[in-house]
């Protein structure tokens, strides 16, 4: 998955800055997981069900939502996906880190597509929240993947504290 510095894209037209800062949270995201082991990115270290893996398979959701459901009206269940972001921490039995990227790595690709084909002021009316822009959907998207690429950093820091 390439990614274009952020800071390279200063003068850049809107498009292209927000590919490349929500290129650079995919990538930070993914990172979180190199060189842990299956045991290191399934343990939880907070109260919630949150575990490094955990997060890239939320925001593996998160991609296929705000793609798939909200710009193509796709529903959920059609994709094979929980009715709620809270289930998407849930993994099934045995997810291991490949086939977690893997999955990652299919759904940004798919979003990326799906984005790309509209532009910033089209009007999509496939979410619940009702009728809204593509602006809207990446910066929402932006929103999540920013947040979630913060709390992985914190729970890769945790992880590696233990090894010590």
């Amino acid at each position: 998955m390439s990614t274009i510095d952020p800071l390279q894209t200063l003068l850049d037209d809107e498009r292209t800055q927000l590919d490349a800062r929500l290129d650079a949270h995919r990538h930070g995201l993914r990172a979180s997981l190199d060189g842990l082991t299956e045991e290191e990115v399934h343990r939880r270290l907070v109260q919630s069900d949150t575990t490094l893996i955990g997060l890239l398979a939320h925001v593996t959701y998160v991609e296929q939502i705000w793609s798939q459901e909200a710009v193509l009206g796709r529903p959920r269940a059609e994709l094979g996906l929980p009715p709620s972001p809270a289930d998407a921490f849930h993994l099934p039995h045995g997810r291991t880190i490949d086939a977690a990227l893997a999955a990652h790595a299919a759904a940004v690709e798919q979003s990326r597509h799906t984005l790309a084909l509209r532009g910033l002021g089209d009007v999509v009316t496939g979410h619940a929240f009702g009728p809204m822009t593509v602006r809207w959907v990446l910066l929402h998207l932006l929103s999540e993947l920013a947040q979630h690429h913060g709390h992985a950093e914190i729970l890769r820091e945790q992880v590696l504290a233990l090894r010590d």
